[in-house]
């Protein structure tokens, strides 16, 4: 089912581009990458790897933290992107759930759902049938839905972002870490549930995650990112095998011995530092 709707067209390209901070710090050297319409891309990497950053940017919500796109370009579906303003991103299809959860505290889990459709002209039926296709994604947000969304649990109010999300008929989701915080039993239902949005409703994901075990088994397609640069990439099944990953970011070195970054030294060297 997942496969479906993937195709081989190119949704999202970005283009080498370069992030500066306050004018004098480089983030991002030289980023690239594509987004196939109908697929899940993962974009993996450590805390502070870039990640976060690129997401933003393709969002257009740099500026907001004085950060800038200085070089390269990001193309959506034809068409340069990157001096939008963010409103005109997402009339676009392209919406960003943010790292952390965020949800309005003070209005109910249905609320903030339906803040998700603000921007739609097609009508109240419509509006409650996609409300309706979110509590069947997420159950428990239909027993929660009357709640205030402060008062929830950080998997509930990671459903409800996401949930929010759908409810503006995106085309691409741009996810942010959307296993932080949470227990692993959580996680998997969370990425279930992104797996069956990506199959049945055509949605694609670019989701940036530090889990790289389990976005490799749920992703299409993989890029790793350190210190700002594209290290790695691949289709997701061949990153899950590659030595290096296995050893880096999996944790488990080729003769199947756990292997932690804390140790003195490694057995391996990473190839692209060499």
């Amino acid at each position: 089912m997942l496969d479906a709707t993937r195709t081989n067209e190119t949704l999202l390209e970005v283009n080498n581009i370069e992030v500066i901070y306050n004018h004098v710090i480089l983030v991002l050297k030289g980023v690239s990458l594509t987004v196939k319409k109908g697929g899940i891309t993962a974009l993996l990497g450590g805390n502070g790897a870039g990640k976060t950053t690129t997401l933003k940017a393709i969002s257009n919500l740099l500026h907001s933290e004085r950060g800038e796109v200085t070089k390269g370009s990001i193309v959506y579906q034809g068409e340069r992107v990157q001096d939008l303003d963010p409103a005109a991103l997402v009339k676009r299809g392209v919406i960003q759930v943010m790292e952390g959860r965020h949800c309005f505290g003070h209005l109910t889990v249905e609320e903030n759902l339906l803040t998700g459709a603000y921007t739609r002209k097609d009508g109240k039926g419509a509006i409650e049938a996609d409300l309706q296709m979110v509590y069947d994604y997420f159950p428990r947000l239909k027993e929660r839905r009357k709640s205030q969304a402060g008062y929830t649990s950080g998997g509930e109010q990671q459903m409800t972002a996401i949930g929010r999300a759908l409810m503006s008929r995106p085309q691409t989701i741009l996810l942010d870490e959307p296993s932080m915080g949470l227990a692993p039993q959580l996680v998997e239902q969370i990425f279930e549930i992104v797996k069956s949005v990506n199959g049945n409703e055509g949605v694609s994901f670019l989701l940036a995650e530090q889990n790289t075990n389990v976005a490799l088994r749920y992703a299409h397609y993989g890029y790793i990112l350190e210190n700002g640069r594209v290290v790695m990439d691949g289709p997701a099944a061949e990153l899950r095998q590659n030595p290096d990953v296995k050893e880096f970011y999996l944790g488990v070195s080729d003769d199947g011995r756990k292997s932690f970054r804390d140790v003195r030294s490694y057995r391996r060297r990473k190839r692209w530092l060499a």
